[in-house]
């Protein structure tokens, strides 16, 4: 198992090598991923939420309750986890620095992952001809971390899936 475990860990700082940007990277490409990964930050995703529960009704309101739901679950997964794995960001363990600041000391798994596709897969559950956009959106800043140096892509495809599962018990249990 630990061989295993392993040879994900080297796939994963492989594949992290190879998309995260230069420490010399044009600026209007650090200006355009630092852009896109603000969309998957607290202020971003909480407002997404919180101002459709506040002043929407129908159709907006259902699905910001849903959304909350599946963000503050995930979120307390992420937390959980986080803390569980203490996997070192990649500025740290690959000695560079990252393109935007760190939320905190620990990678595993992405937060802004999980709370841009927890708050997309809500949204595009109740408005499905916003689907695609919302879910694409969302991969896209998964993708961000990794360009911007800050997780690997296992980290993001591990905050994706917790908020995918955490949405699907969610949808079970309303």
């Amino acid at each position: 198992m630990t061989s295993l475990l392993a040879r994900l860990d080297s796939h994963d700082r492989a594949a992290f090598q190879a998309l995260c940007l230069a420490h010399d990277a044009a600026w209007n490409s650090r200006a355009l991923w630092t852009t896109i990964t603000h969309a998957g930050g607290a202020t971003c995703t909480i407002l997404l939420i919180l101002l459709p529960l506040l002043f929407a009704h129908g159709a907006w309101h259902a699905a910001a309750v849903s959304g909350a739901w599946i963000l503050a679950l995930s979120h307390a997964v992420v937390q959980v986890a986080k803390r569980s794995a203490t996997r070192p960001r990649p500025s740290v363990r690959e000695g560079l620095v990252g393109h935007v600041a760190s939320p905190d000391a620990f990678s595993f798994p992405s937060g802004h992952a999980c709370a841009a596709m927890s708050v997309g897969l809500a949204y595009a559950v109740a408005f499905p001809a916003w689907g695609t956009p919302a879910v694409a959106l969302a991969i896209i800043v998964g993708f961000s971390r990794v360009r911007l140096g800050v997780h690997y892509p296992g980290d993001v495809l591990a905050g994706q899936a917790i908020a995918v599962l955490t949405a699907l018990g969610v949808w079970a249990w309303q």
